[in-house]
Protein backbone atom coordinates (compact mmCIF):
# COMPACT_ATOMS: atom_id res chain seq x y z
CA UNK A 1 0.00 0.00 0.00
CA UNK A 2 2.96 2.21 0.83
CA UNK A 3 6.40 2.35 -0.81
CA UNK A 4 8.78 5.03 0.42
CA UNK A 5 11.99 4.89 -1.54
CA UNK A 6 15.50 7.15 -0.55
CA UNK A 7 13.82 9.79 1.14
CA UNK A 8 15.60 13.32 1.81
CA UNK A 9 14.29 16.11 4.32
CA UNK A 10 16.71 19.05 5.14
CA UNK A 11 15.56 22.36 6.86
CA UNK A 12 18.21 24.95 5.78
CA UNK A 13 21.68 22.74 7.24
CA UNK A 14 19.19 20.16 9.72
CA UNK A 15 19.11 16.96 7.66
CA UNK A 16 16.09 15.36 8.93
CA UNK A 17 15.50 12.46 6.65
CA UNK A 18 18.48 10.42 5.81
CA UNK A 19 17.72 8.14 2.37
CA UNK A 20 14.34 6.37 4.46
CA UNK A 21 13.36 3.35 2.75
CA UNK A 22 10.20 1.47 3.96
CA UNK A 23 6.80 -0.94 2.67
CA UNK A 24 4.00 -0.61 4.47
CA UNK A 25 1.27 -4.11 3.25
CA UNK A 26 -2.24 -3.09 2.69
CA UNK A 27 -4.05 -3.53 6.29
CA UNK A 28 -1.16 -2.99 8.64
CA UNK A 29 -1.36 -1.09 11.77
CA UNK A 30 2.59 0.13 11.75
CA UNK A 31 4.09 2.67 14.75
CA UNK A 32 7.06 4.66 14.40
CA UNK A 33 8.84 5.43 17.71
CA UNK A 34 11.69 7.41 18.36
CA UNK A 35 13.34 10.14 20.26
CA UNK A 36 11.83 13.90 19.47
CA UNK A 37 13.72 15.36 16.76
CA UNK A 38 14.11 11.43 15.14
CA UNK A 39 12.42 12.70 11.65
CA UNK A 40 8.96 10.61 12.56
CA UNK A 41 6.41 13.46 11.93
CA UNK A 42 8.60 14.67 9.03
CA UNK A 43 8.22 11.44 7.56
CA UNK A 44 4.21 10.73 8.10
CA UNK A 45 3.61 14.98 7.15
CA UNK A 46 5.46 13.33 3.56
CA UNK A 47 3.61 10.39 3.26
CA UNK A 48 0.84 12.11 3.79
CA UNK A 49 2.13 14.75 0.84
CA UNK A 50 1.48 17.77 2.93
CA UNK A 51 4.75 18.20 3.36
CA UNK A 52 7.76 17.60 -0.02
CA UNK A 53 10.61 15.77 0.28
CA UNK A 54 14.36 17.06 -1.48
CA UNK A 55 15.22 13.36 -2.73
CA UNK A 56 13.31 10.37 -2.84
CA UNK A 57 9.90 8.78 -3.58
CA UNK A 58 6.28 7.94 -2.05
CA UNK A 59 3.92 5.65 -3.98
CA UNK A 60 0.47 5.06 -2.34
CA UNK A 61 -1.48 2.30 -3.75
CA UNK A 62 0.82 2.16 -6.72
CA UNK A 63 0.65 5.91 -7.54
CA UNK A 64 3.89 8.14 -7.36
CA UNK A 65 2.02 10.99 -5.78
CA UNK A 66 4.80 13.40 -5.97
CA UNK A 67 4.35 13.89 -9.75
CA UNK A 68 0.76 14.75 -9.07
CA UNK A 69 0.40 18.55 -8.62
CA UNK A 70 -2.02 21.38 -7.36
CA UNK A 71 -5.93 19.92 -7.89
CA UNK A 72 -4.60 16.58 -8.62
CA UNK A 73 -2.66 16.03 -5.69
CA UNK A 74 -5.07 17.62 -3.15
CA UNK A 75 -7.83 15.16 -4.42
CA UNK A 76 -5.63 12.14 -4.43
CA UNK A 77 -5.00 13.17 -0.60
CA UNK A 78 -8.65 13.97 0.02
CA UNK A 79 -9.52 10.36 -1.42
CA UNK A 80 -7.19 8.07 -0.30
CA UNK A 81 -5.39 9.39 3.16
CA UNK A 82 -7.09 10.48 6.53
CA UNK A 83 -5.67 12.00 8.95
CA UNK A 84 -6.01 12.18 12.57
CA UNK A 85 -3.93 14.56 14.95
CA UNK A 86 -3.29 15.13 18.83
CA UNK A 87 -5.02 17.88 19.15
CA UNK A 88 -8.61 17.42 17.35
CA UNK A 89 -8.68 20.62 15.24
CA UNK A 90 -12.05 20.28 14.95
CA UNK A 91 -14.18 23.64 14.07
CA UNK A 92 -15.92 25.05 17.09
CA UNK A 93 -18.52 26.22 15.42
CA UNK A 94 -19.87 23.19 13.96
CA UNK A 95 -21.74 19.98 15.20
CA UNK A 96 -19.93 16.53 15.52
CA UNK A 97 -21.82 15.91 12.10
CA UNK A 98 -21.23 18.97 10.11
CA UNK A 99 -17.14 18.34 11.11
CA UNK A 100 -17.08 14.74 9.94
CA UNK A 101 -18.58 15.86 6.51
CA UNK A 102 -16.11 18.49 5.56
CA UNK A 103 -13.70 15.82 3.84
CA UNK A 104 -16.95 14.69 1.58
CA UNK A 105 -18.66 18.22 0.71
CA UNK A 106 -14.52 18.77 -0.55
CA UNK A 107 -14.72 15.74 -2.66
CA UNK A 108 -18.14 17.04 -3.35
CA UNK A 109 -20.40 14.37 -2.21
CA UNK A 110 -23.97 14.96 -1.98
CA UNK A 111 -25.14 16.70 1.49
CA UNK A 112 -27.49 14.10 2.32
CA UNK A 113 -25.04 11.37 1.52
CA UNK A 114 -22.71 12.69 3.66
CA UNK A 115 -24.66 13.09 6.44
CA UNK A 116 -25.97 9.36 6.52
CA UNK A 117 -22.14 8.05 5.91
CA UNK A 118 -21.03 10.57 8.79
CA UNK A 119 -23.89 9.45 11.23
CA UNK A 120 -22.98 5.62 10.57
CA UNK A 121 -19.55 6.74 11.44
CA UNK A 122 -20.89 7.84 14.84
CA UNK A 123 -23.23 4.89 15.18
CA UNK A 124 -19.90 2.60 14.80
CA UNK A 125 -18.27 4.88 17.46
CA UNK A 126 -20.90 4.89 19.87
CA UNK A 127 -21.56 8.43 19.68
CA UNK A 128 -25.22 8.93 17.89
CA UNK A 129 -26.21 11.08 20.36
CA UNK A 130 -23.71 13.62 20.37
CA UNK A 131 -24.26 13.88 16.15
CA UNK A 132 -25.55 17.52 16.65
CA UNK A 133 -23.50 18.80 19.80
CA UNK A 134 -20.54 21.06 18.85
CA UNK A 135 -17.15 20.44 20.06
CA UNK A 136 -16.82 22.27 23.53
CA UNK A 137 -19.90 19.93 24.49
CA UNK A 138 -17.93 17.03 24.03
CA UNK A 139 -15.23 15.30 26.10
CA UNK A 140 -11.77 14.84 25.11
CA UNK A 141 -12.01 11.37 23.74
CA UNK A 142 -15.38 12.12 22.21
CA UNK A 143 -13.62 15.01 19.87
CA UNK A 144 -10.94 12.73 18.92
CA UNK A 145 -13.29 10.00 17.91
CA UNK A 146 -14.90 12.69 15.68
CA UNK A 147 -11.92 13.46 14.37
CA UNK A 148 -11.22 9.92 13.43
CA UNK A 149 -15.03 9.76 11.94
CA UNK A 150 -13.84 12.70 9.90
CA UNK A 151 -10.31 11.39 8.74
CA UNK A 152 -13.21 8.11 7.75
CA UNK A 153 -15.91 9.67 5.87
CA UNK A 154 -14.12 9.46 2.39
CA UNK A 155 -13.26 5.76 3.17
CA UNK A 156 -9.40 6.33 2.40
CA UNK A 157 -6.94 3.46 1.74
CA UNK A 158 -4.42 4.75 3.92
CA UNK A 159 -4.71 6.11 7.80
CA UNK A 160 -2.15 8.70 9.14
CA UNK A 161 -2.34 9.34 13.15
CA UNK A 162 0.41 11.91 14.64
CA UNK A 163 0.39 11.14 18.70
CA UNK A 164 -3.37 10.64 18.22
CA UNK A 165 -3.95 9.18 22.21
CA UNK A 166 -0.75 12.60 23.54
CA UNK A 167 -4.02 14.57 24.27
CA UNK A 168 -5.74 11.85 26.35
CA UNK A 169 -5.99 10.42 29.58
CA UNK A 170 -5.51 6.82 30.25
CA UNK A 171 -9.05 5.63 29.94
CA UNK A 172 -9.54 7.27 26.45
CA UNK A 173 -6.16 6.85 25.06
CA UNK A 174 -6.94 3.30 25.94
CA UNK A 175 -10.36 3.54 23.97
CA UNK A 176 -8.42 5.02 21.05
CA UNK A 177 -5.87 2.41 20.67
CA UNK A 178 -8.35 -0.30 20.61
CA UNK A 179 -10.18 1.76 18.16
CA UNK A 180 -7.36 2.02 15.53
CA UNK A 181 -7.00 -1.71 15.15
CA UNK A 182 -11.43 -2.19 15.16
CA UNK A 183 -11.01 0.34 12.68
CA UNK A 184 -8.48 -1.88 10.56
CA UNK A 185 -10.90 -5.28 11.03
CA UNK A 186 -13.85 -3.18 10.40
CA UNK A 187 -12.69 -1.27 7.01
CA UNK A 188 -9.72 -2.54 5.94
CA UNK A 189 -7.44 0.63 6.36
CA UNK A 190 -3.47 0.63 6.39
CA UNK A 191 -2.72 2.77 9.27
CA UNK A 192 0.32 4.67 9.88
CA UNK A 193 0.89 5.46 13.41
CA UNK A 194 3.74 8.03 14.95
CA UNK A 195 3.60 7.54 18.72
CA UNK A 196 5.64 8.19 22.02
CA UNK A 197 3.02 5.73 23.81
CA UNK A 198 4.97 2.41 24.50
CA UNK A 199 1.60 0.47 24.86
CA UNK A 200 0.22 1.47 21.91
CA UNK A 201 3.37 0.71 19.89
CA UNK A 202 3.56 -2.70 21.17
CA UNK A 203 0.08 -3.19 19.95
CA UNK A 204 0.98 -2.33 16.42
CA UNK A 205 1.84 -5.16 13.76
CA UNK A 206 5.06 -3.79 13.30
CA UNK A 207 7.26 -0.89 15.48
CA UNK A 208 9.63 1.22 13.23
CA UNK A 209 12.08 2.91 15.37
CA UNK A 210 13.60 6.22 14.09
CA UNK A 211 16.88 7.70 15.27
CA UNK A 212 18.70 10.98 13.68
CA UNK A 213 16.75 10.34 10.44
CA UNK A 214 17.06 6.84 9.63
CA UNK A 215 14.84 4.01 10.49
CA UNK A 216 17.20 1.59 12.51
CA UNK A 217 14.93 -0.91 13.45
CA UNK A 218 11.74 -2.17 12.01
Amino acid sequence: MIHVSDLYKNYGNLEVLKGIQLNIKKGEVVSIVGASGAGKTTLLQIIGTIGNPDKGKVFIKNTDVFSLHGKALADFRNKHIGFVFQFHNLLAEFTAVENICIPAFIANEKPNKAEKQAKKLLSFLNLTERANHKPSQLSGGEQQRVAIARALINNPDVILADEPSGNLDSKNRDEIHKLFFNLRDNFGQTIVIVTHDKGLAEMADRKITMSDGKITSD
